[in-house]
């Protein structure tokens, strides 16, 4: 029985890779755009581009992994595909799990060739393993937080709309361009209650000398917010179909 949910799930993201996600505005979603947006702060203050790499990859896993994961289950339950998926059969899990494991890939696959062309165009030296350990739960935690974003609302275009929100906050109020010791008390507090920060920080401390156990950190704090988004998205796609 498991073998089939794990089947389903697997299909299930190939399925959504290739309608949603291997498209251009995805791909300029989940690519062109933070690299746009970090050229942009380069050339208004031009320093060690090295140093922004952390904040391009950082944005990479947000904005690929919810490109398209904001809208697909809301979309597919109006054409009603995703009642034909229960039929399989499949668990609404499963479905769910495989539409995350979709925005996962995605964001996978552009976060290596970001990440691998600023690495072999700078000539960065990277902690392989500590990225990893973050880029992973990163990826999963941001397609999750699509994910519930998908399933709280009824219309399409209002969970894009509502997810914008909480992305370009985490942008500014996370580390990617700005240090987070830089800003207010306050903001300072509000950004330790966002999952941006620690993928940040996590990323920052592979590219530069961080100690181990900051890997170990950010990674429990990650898995703690893919609890906290992955939970309620399966509870409220159940409370849709009952």
């Amino acid at each position: 029985m498991w073998q089939e949910q794990l089947g389903g799930i697997y299909q299930i993201a190939l399925k959504d890779m290739k309608t949603y996600y291997l498209k251009p505005p995805a791909i300029s979603w989940g690519m062109v755009f933070p690299l746009a947006w970090t050229l942009a702060f380069y050339l208004r203050n031009p320093v060690d581009f090295a140093g922004l790499v952390p904040g391009l990859i950082a944005m990479t896993i947000l904005f690929s992994t919810t490109a398209a994961e904001a809208v697909v289950i809301n979309f597919e339950l109006r054409l009603g595909t995703l009642e034909r998926l229960l039929l399989a059969p499949l668990s609404i899990t499963s479905v769910l799990l495989g539409k995350v494991l979709g925005g996962f890939l995605f964001g996978l696959l552009m976060t290596v060739i970001i990440a691998a062309g600023s690495i072999l165009y700078l000539g960065l030296r990277p902690d392989i393993p500590g990225l990893v350990l973050i880029a992973l739960p990163s990826l999963m935690v941001y397609s999750s937080m699509g994910a519930l974003f998908s399933v709280s609302v009824k219309e399409v275009f209002e969970a894009q709309t509502l997810l914008n929100l909480p992305r370009f906050f985490m942008v500014f109020l996370c580390g990617v361009v700005y240090p987070v010791s830089a800003l207010p008390e306050g903001l300072q507090l509000l950004s330790r209650l966002l999952p941006l920060t620690y993928t940040v920080h996590g990323l920052q401390a592979s590219f530069f000398p961080g100690a181990d156990h900051v890997f170990f950190q950010n990674f429990v704090i990650l898995l703690i917010f893919l609890i906290l988004f992955l939970l309620p998205s399966i509870h409220l796609l159940h409370r849709r179909f009952s």
